[in-house]
């Protein structure tokens, strides 16, 4: 597996490549401290996986992710962060992310999650897995609607699933061919019904309705 290492802390950066090395299967063909350079880096060496911080200078990582996705989509993307903020998972999954796992996973493990996700696989760590778990369990404990207002349209759960996969308004009107102003009561209705408030919710609700495909655990 060839890989590129991304991490603003080149201490960090040096870890993650001796271990990696330290596997028969894996190669790290280089290495970047930003986004910037991390996009260069799978452009000049189209590697099978690269391993991304959150938080680093230049532009955001799921920025970066997002433009990676489309430069060299049969690249894999994992974030490799101390980050565990429910936001961060989301937004690393909506920028089409294999991949999101805490540096402090065992390296035997961590090993393992990576082999996984060459093969085709979805990687969380179980605990910001377990954060959208308990998510899950707050919304239905919040969520008192009557059956009938909380059901939604065809079309609303469409809009959703189109939502929680990172598409904006504009990009969605554009792809059902509707103007921007029905999509965004769409959005609003839906929103109302199930008593969502911010993106999080939103991604947690459409997968615990089976509109979005739960990443598998680990």
């Amino acid at each position: 597996m060839r890989c590129v290492v991304v991490d603003d802390h080149a201490l960090l950066r040096q870890g993650v490549r001796r271990l990696l090395q330290d596997e028969a299967d894996f190669e790290v063909v280089d290495e970047a401290g930003n986004g910037t350079d991390a996009l260069k880096m799978v452009l000049q060496h189209r590697p099978d996986l690269i391993l991304m911080d959150i938080g680093m200078p230049g532009p955001s990582s799921f920025e970066t992710a997002r433009h990676i996705q489309k430069a060299c989509p049969d690249t894999k993307v994992v974030f490799l962060t101390m980050h565990e903020d429910e936001e961060y998972v989301v937004e690393a999954l909506q920028a089409g992310a294999a991949g999101y796992l805490l540096k402090d996973t065992p390296a035997p493990k961590l090993m393992s999650l990576l082999r996984e996700v060459y093969r085709g696989g979805k990687c969380v760590s179980p605990e910001v897995l377990g954060r959208l778990v308990d998510d899950f369990r707050a919304q239905r404990r919040n969520n008192r609607l009557g059956a009938g207002k909380s059901n939604l349209t065809p079309r609303e759960r469409e809009v959703m699933k189109l939502l929680a996969e990172g598409n904006t308004v504009r990009g969605i009107a554009e792809m059902l061919r509707v103007s921007m102003k029905t999509i965004e009561a769409h959005k609003f209705n839906l929103m109302r019904k199930l008593d969502i408030h911010n993106k999080a919710q939103l991604v947690t609700t459409a997968i615990k309705k089976k509109i979005l495909k739960l990443p598998l655990p680990i």
